[in-house]
């Protein structure tokens, strides 16, 4: 059986969230932050996390399955809207992510905290 692959989540896959749901089965591994190299936006009504910026981004880790990263895949459209690619955290380690390429952007809010959570 396959190692889990640690995903970093930001924004609606997280705890108490619209589609947090789809991480049934996953194990939580705790809170995390991203290194200072990222932008988080606002795309309607859920974020998208940028590279190039200069914010760390405040999010989840969770230990993910194969069934259930096709799954996420899916709902994130990978590889035609997102990108699911390696991050690096705060602590040093890398991870993946969903990615959103800046020129797959028409319109965004900037969320200036780096946390989803804060974006109101």
């Amino acid at each position: 059986m396959a190692e889990p692959l640690t995903l970093f989540v930001y924004g609606t896959l997280m705890r108490g969230e619209h589609h947090h749901d789809q991480l049934a089965g996953a194990q939580f591994l705790g809170m995390a932050a991203t290194e200072a190299s990222f932008d988080l936006v606002l795309v309607d009504y859920y974020p998208a996390l940028l590279r190039g910026g200069q914010s760390q981004v405040l999010g989840e880790l969770y230990g993910v399955d194969a069934p259930t990263l096709q799954r996420l895949d899916q709902l994130e459209e990978v590889p035609h809207y997102y990108v699911r690619e390696g991050v690096r955290l705060a602590d040093g380690r890398s991870v993946d992510s969903y990615v959103l390429p800046r020129d797959r952007l028409t319109s965004f809010a900037p969320i200036p905290t780096g946390s989803f959570r804060s974006r109101a």
